[in-house]
C-alpha cells in the first residue's frame, strides 16, 4: 500500500497544496496513492489521537508513506525520529518530497533508524534523569511528594454510579453483570459496594 499523508494545523490552512505536491511527485515517479490520510490537527496532539497514529498501527512491510516534508509527521525532532524508527523497524518506507528523503531498507536508512532509536532512548533517559533530580530537589526543600501515608485515594472509578448500582442490585442483576455494564472489574465493584453503597 502507498499512503499519501497530509496534515495542516488549523482549518484556516488548506490541504490542497500538499495534495497537489504529492500528486505531481507520484506522476513523475509513476506511482499511485492507494489511500489518502488527511487531517487538520496540531502536531502537539498526542500521536494516538491523530489519524497518523492509527496509520502507524496498520502499516506493513513494503508499504510506503509519502508526505511533503518531515515536519508534517511530528512537532519536534524526537517525535519525528520516533515515527521514522517505528516505520523502518516494520519495513515501511517514508518518502518526503521537499526534504528528498527515501527512508526504507537501504543501509543508509538502517544506520539512520539506529541513530533515531538511540537518540530517542537518550532523550527518554535525560527526561527521566531531570524528573528524578527535580523530585530530589523538592524533597530537599521539604515538600511532601505523593499521597500522604495512610490516606486513601478520594476518587473512585464508580463515583456518581451509586444510584445506578443500587437500582441494578434491587432488580436482582448479578454483580458480574453489573461489573460488565459499568466496565469495571468485579473486585472494584465489590469494594465500592462495601464502602459506598451498603
Amino acid at each position: 500500500m502507498i499512503y499519501g499523508y497530509i496534515r495542516v494545523s488549523t482549518d484556516k490552512q488548506t490541504t490542497e497544496n500538499q495534495k497537489f505536491e504529492i500528486e505531481q511527485f507520484c506522476l513523475k515517479n509513476k506511482i499511485v496513492i492507494d489511500k489518502w490520510i488527511t487531517e487538520t490537527i496540531s502536531a502537539t496532539k498526542e500521536l494516538n489521537k491523530r489519524k497518523l497514529g492509527k496509520l502507524l498501527k496498520q502499516i506493513k512491510n513494503d508499504d510506503i508513506v509519502v508526505a511533503t516534508e518531515l515536519s508534517r509527521l511530528g512537532r519536534n525532532l524526537l517525535q519525528v525520529m520516533s515515527i521514522l524508527h517505528h516505520c523502518m523497524n516494520i519495513g515501511c518506507q517514508v518518502w518526503t518530497i521537499k526534504d528528498h528523503y527515501r527512508l526504507g531498507k537501504t543501509i543508509e536508512s538502517k544506520v539512520l533508524a539506529f541513530a533515531f532509536g538511540l537518540s530517542a532512548e537518550i532523550e527518554r533517559d535525560l527526561i527521566s534523569q531531570r524528573t528524578t533530580e527535580a523530585l530530589k530537589r523538592l524533597q530537599n526543600e521539604g515538600k511532601v511528594l505523593g499521597r500522604p501515608k495512610g490516606k486513601k485515594n478520594q476518587k473512585h472509578k464508580l463515583d456518581g454510579k451509586t444510584l445506578q448500582i443500587k437500582d441494578l442490585l434491587e432488580k436482582k442483576v448479578s454483580k458480574n453483570k453489573i461489573a460488565k455494564i459499568l466496565k469495571v472489574d468485579i473486585k472494584t465493584l465489590n469494594k465500592f459496594i462495601c464502602e459506598c453503597v451498603v
